[in-house]
């Protein structure tokens, strides 16, 4: 009996199952799709960008010099470690196909934020990814098996039993990371709600005559929108046709030729297509991420357009958030209803996700008031005020959960505090246990914090940049726990300690 099975293994299995791995747990991937490096995942079509809170993760694990390397330099440059503040935001992407300009994001009214190895956000491939993760949680001693389609489930109460053809395979735990269609969510009875369709989009590779008429970057029409990319033959297009003809009918050069030139307005031909799937914007989400043994992480638990690329950064931070707190069960060292928090935490990140794609698809939508509202949300995206919300709100970085304790920094991600002599947290968090940052000149902390000697790890001593604390208290997943003035007290710590971490162990 494995310790957890997970079933599915892209972006989300993977670093889940290597941030398990990680503390000691067994686990075993079972992913349905027998060849792991398919064209679907490769570069274009397989093109994502990850954002500052994603990238973050995979410095905080160790894997960003890897990732960058796989990346085949599709990646912008780290920031300048030695300033005593984050720079500008690189890129800030666009919404609903409205380019925005990052250097009117205003940097002093964001969270604080340090600079780090890991840069604003990167452009990568599913592949790329996916081949990074997979090392990892092979090294990490993670079983992974292709080819296994899951078609049954049973939960007891120590354990959850999966039928996968003729062969049964038996967690304590099971986390569904089965994408938008996923079984394990299906055969153990969560619940799955949210809004329909509007519109149907493709994304294709081929070969598009006269494609110059097609203007480059993201377009709204009258009709939808169309992005050309500036090289090569990848085209998406957006069609609001009420998602009827997504999966139903073949992708034929004949079909993407028509929805094209009624969306763009122009007359260009499709004479070959090599490569082409379809999409909708039907927005959806499990109503908890738990059921008794078995949760749901990534798009298992949410589906929603593509729109702003957040569908990944969803998935990733759904895994980290999870991972330490599923291992720590696993251990018995989790302290009551941390198992709770998962959902507590990431199901109002998912929802608020799912609404910023719908409200994307509300200003798209054709109509005769479209053109008005476009046009003022074009002049409010050209404001400092706006670029800056809507960075914040895309980043990862500024998200934060509530863990009731008023105004303080917990809940938030840590910035990436450096000591005197150039350690970062993110270097301290790579072995997966949480961080005590004791900046105090006398170090209050250093007795209290050797209660929990295989779950946190404390490190005293003067930062570059403190941002005005004495200590901060850091989860697993970077996020800030608790965080104190100049002399830390030592009671309020302990009690925080407890409340994450457990009850102390010599």
């Amino acid at each position: 009996m494995y310790d957890v099975v997970i079933v599915g293994g892209g972006p989300v299995g993977l670093f889940l199952a290597g941030e398990i791995a990680l503390a000691g747990c067994s686990v075993v991937v079972l992913e349905r799709e027998a060849e792991p490096h398919s064209p679907w995942r490769k570069f274009p079509l397989g093109l994502r960008g990850l954002n500052a809170g994603s990238v973050e993760a995979f410095h905080r694990r160790g894997m960003l010099p890897r990732l960058l390397a796989e990346s085949g330099g599709r990646a912008e440059v780290g920031a300048d470690l030695d300033a005593d503040q984050a720079s500008v935001p690189r890129s800030v992407s666009h919404f609903a196909g409205i380019m925005l300009d990052a250097a009117k994001v205003e940097v002093a009214a964001l969270p604080p934020r340090l600079p780090s190895p890991a840069m604003d956000g990167m452009l990568t491939s599913l592949d790329a990814v996916e081949t990074v993760l997979a090392e990892r949680a092979v090294g990490l001693g993670v079983d992974i098996r292709r080819g296994v389609e899951v078609t049954g489930l049973t939960q007891g109460d120590d354990k959850v039993v999966l039928l996968a053809g003729e062969r049964e395979y038996t967690g304590r735990w099971v986390v569904g990371c089965d994408g938008g269609r996923s079984n394990v969510r299906g055969l153990a009875g969560f619940g799955f709600i949210g809004t329909e369709p509007q519109l149907t989009g493709y994304l294709f590779v081929g070969d598009v005559a006269d494609r110059e008429k097609l203007r480059p970057g993201f377009n709204v029409t009258a009709t939808g929108m169309y992005l050309r990319m500036p090289a090569g033959g990848y085209i998406g297009v957006m069609d609001f046709d009420g998602g009827a003809f997504d999966r139903s009918q073949p992708l034929t050069p004949g079909h993407l030729q028509t929805v094209l030139r009624r969306v763009s307005g122009t007359d260009v031909r499709v004479d070959a297509v090599e490569l082409a799937s379809s999409f909708t914007d039907r927005a959806m989400q499990a109503t908890t991420y738990r059921q008794g043994r078995v949760l749901l992480a990534g798009d298992a638990a949410h589906i929603h357009s593509p729109l702003g690329g957040q569908g990944l950064n969803l998935g990733i931070g759904d895994a980290l958030n999870l991972g330490w707190k599923l291992a720590a069960t696993v251990h018995g060292s989790a302290p009551y209803g941390l198992l709770d928090t998962y959902t507590a935490e990431r199901h109002p990140i998912g929802a608020g996700v799912l609404d910023w794609s719908r409200a994307q698809v509300g200003v798209m939508r054709p109509g005769e008031y479209a053109p008005a509202l476009q046009s003022v949300m074009r002049d409010l995206l050209d404001t400092r005020d706006a670029t800056t919300y809507v960075w914040e709100r895309t980043s990862g970085t500024a998200n934060r959960y509530d863990l009731g304790d008023g105004p303080t920094p917990a809940g938030r991600n840590a910035p990436d505090f450096r000591l005197e002599d150039g350690t970062g947290l993110g270097d301290l968090l790579q072995d997966g246990r949480g961080v005590v940052l004791d900046f105090s000149a006398d170090q209050v902390l250093s007795e209290a914090a050797a209660g929990w000697p295989h779950r946190l790890r404390y490190v005293a001593g003067p930062a570059r940049n403190d941002l005005g604390y004495g200590a901060v208290l850091v989860r697993p997943d970077g996020i800030i726990a608790w965080a104190d003035g100049r002399r830390p007290d030592r009671e309020a710590f302990e009690q925080h300690a407890r409340r994450w971490f457990g009850s102390p162990r010599l």
